[in-house]
């Protein structure tokens, strides 16, 4: 049995047939928008000052700002891993300088009233 699948774009303004998928970014967030060839041009021609003033990204948005490769942020409700480290060393318990942190050292951490 053959199948045939269709699949139509339809403009995300006006609800006509589109001809393609835009994909911009602003303020860290990527979008991709459906438009037809004129609303395409609209936009384009409304960002091209912008881009024109612009620095071009080498890498995805939101990458390697200010971080060594490898680190990250810590989630909500983590501990910061210095915190805990630079507490530890204060409190003369030993503690490596990479890696991951016991659980134990952490709990201490928040029972001395770490975040």
């Amino acid at each position: 049995m053959a199948q045939e699948v269709i699949y139509t774009l339809t403009d995300d303004l006006d609800g006509s047939p589109a001809e393609e998928t835009v994909t911009f970014a602003l303020d860290g967030t990527s979008y991709e928008i459906d438009l037809n060839s004129k609303n395409a041009a609209a936009l384009r021609k409304a960002i091209d000052k912008f881009v024109a003033g612009a620095r071009k990204m080498t890498r995805p948005t939101g990458a390697g700002r200010g971080r060594p490769r490898g680190a990250r942020s810590p989630r909500r409700g983590e501990a910061d891993p210095k915190a805990v480290r630079a507490w530890a060393h204060e409190h003369g318990i030993p503690i490596s300088s990479r890696g991951r942190i016991p659980a134990e050292i952490i709990e201490q951490y928040r029972s001395a009233g770490g975040a």
